[in-house]
């Protein structure tokens, strides 16, 4: 990130260099109008010195100067999108410990809008999901503490903790009347991102929940295993499935299209400027040897997956069967601030799958739809809204999209997707169901 800022101020300089030479009085005008917004720039920073001594000396009580601090700097961070955010140390150290696939906690991936917190999913096996939580519940309350107010940080923080302990939730369901009180045991968590199974003898299916650090070898070793289970001349290919998949860490989303590609790009990142532009392409080899792939995605699956859907449609890999993904096209740079300092989560660029299309708000359309049999009981909880519906997101490149169907059956007999994407696999024919607006869009 240094880097890169000193190259930008180098080129702001050579430009005003330039209009100085060959348009003297237009470079003064642009030089003085430079001044000027800095000078109001430091005018801004002022107040907000000014306004921090009033409240530490007339304030009805004595306030924590570090709070304040981290108040105001969460407050600035956060007002540039939803996913941009400031950690504290504490923070930035929990969400490292996550990232390398284990913690102490429920096992819910969570997003937050309006100060109030929206179950993504539960992680497979863990007190989140044997608990009965569900993609798309509210969490209004934490150990009888309101979750308005708090940031998203310091809500996952208040789930987060010793083994054994219990923690108490209030959630509210869409078609429920009452407030759901559960109390859930907190448990390690072992983030186990791959999981795996053949079917009929002649298929491989693989599960992605989640894009950590254990991601990539997991997937290595469950492609292994399903080629020494499958004889070549039997194996009819694999099912990818990353429904309601979150996401993760970047170079894992990379690395795991590389795994079903031979070459090419990957995904590409542009930030502010031309020069920022980054690409990212598959250079391992395809570990399948080209054998037939069909993705599973839906309204969860965000970001990295994303990616991963994105990339491997493009190059024509995959054939992506279920329902429209969630829509987050965004990358976050984590920003390390120093010992003690916590770091920055920042929304430095937007991500293009290899045909140059950002899925920002819009997400990715499935080339077969297929819709899932819900059950009466869970039709109100069974769409998620995506990101064109989160307050402050980045806009859109094209029209935006505000979601649709996340719901997966539990069983895998009840699963429509799974049995078009087997079907589809073993030369059946498959009939798409196309979504209409009135079952598929959350409106």
């Amino acid at each position: 990130m240094r880097k890169t800022s000193v190259f930008f101020l180098g080129a702001v300089a050579g430009t005003c260099l330039t209009l100085l030479v060959n348009e003297p009085h237009g470079g003064l005008l642009i030089a003085a109008a430079k001044a000027a917004a800095s000078a109001d720039t430091y005018s801004q920073l002022n107040l907000l010195g000014d306004v921090f001594e009033r409240i530490r000396t007339d304030y009805v009580e004595k306030p924590d100067d570090s709070k304040l601090v981290e108040a105001a700097i969460s407050g600035m961070v956060t007002s540039l999108d939803p996913h941009s955010r400031y950690m504290n140390d504490k923070a930035w150290r929990e969400m490292q410990e996550t990232t390398h696939g284990e913690f102490g906690g429920l096992g819910i991936e969570v997003t937050m809008e309006d100060g109030v917190m929206e179950v993504v999913a539960p992680m497979a096996d863990t007190p989140a999901a044997k608990a009965g939580i569900m993609s798309g519940d509210l969490i209004t309350h934490i150990n009888d503490e309101a979750v308005q107010g708090l940031t998203l940080e310091q809500a996952v923080n208040k789930m987060k903790g010793p083994v054994n302990t219990t923690t108490r939730l209030k959630i509210f369901r869409n078609g429920t009347e009452q407030p759901i009180d559960l109390s859930i045991t907190r448990e390690i968590i072992q983030v186990r991102p791959v999981r795996y199974h053949t079917d009929g003898g002649d298929i491989g299916y693989i599960r992605i929940t989640d894009f950590n650090e254990q991601t990539t070898e997991g997937l290595r070793k469950a492609i292994t295993d399903i080629s020494k289970q499958i004889p070549p001349e039997k194996l009819a290919g694999y099912v990818v499935d990353i429904r309601n998949n979150p996401g993760g860490l970047l170079d894992q989303a990379v690395s795991v299209s590389a795994a079903f590609m031979a070459r090419g790009e990957v995904v590409s990142t542009r930030g502010r400027t031309p020069e920022e532009t980054q690409r990212f392409t598959a250079r391992t080899g395809d570990l399948t040897k080209g054998k037939p792939l069909v993705v599973l995605i839906n309204g969860g699956s965000a970001s990295a997956s994303e990616i991963v859907a994105g990339a491997l449609h493009d190059h024509k890999r995959a054939t992506l069967i279920g329902t429209r993904s969630f829509g987050k096209g965004s990358v976050q740079t984590i920003i390390p601030l120093g010992a003690g300092k916590g770091a920055l989560a920042l929304t430095t660029a937007r991500y293009f799958t290899p045909s140059g299309r950002s899925i920002q708000a819009m997400g990715i359309t499935p080339d077969i739809p297929m819709l899932q049999d819900v059950p009466d009981e869970l039709k109100a909880r069974s769409e998620i809204k995506g990101e064109a519906s989160i307050r402050g997101h980045l806009s859109a490149e094209g029209a935006e999209q505000t979601g649709s169907q996340s719901y997966v059956p539990p069983n895998e007999k009840d699963d429509k997707a799974l049995g078009a994407a087997y079907n589809l696999l073993r030369g059946v024919t498959v009939n798409a169901e196309v979504p209409s607006p009135k079952t598929a869009v959350a409106n």
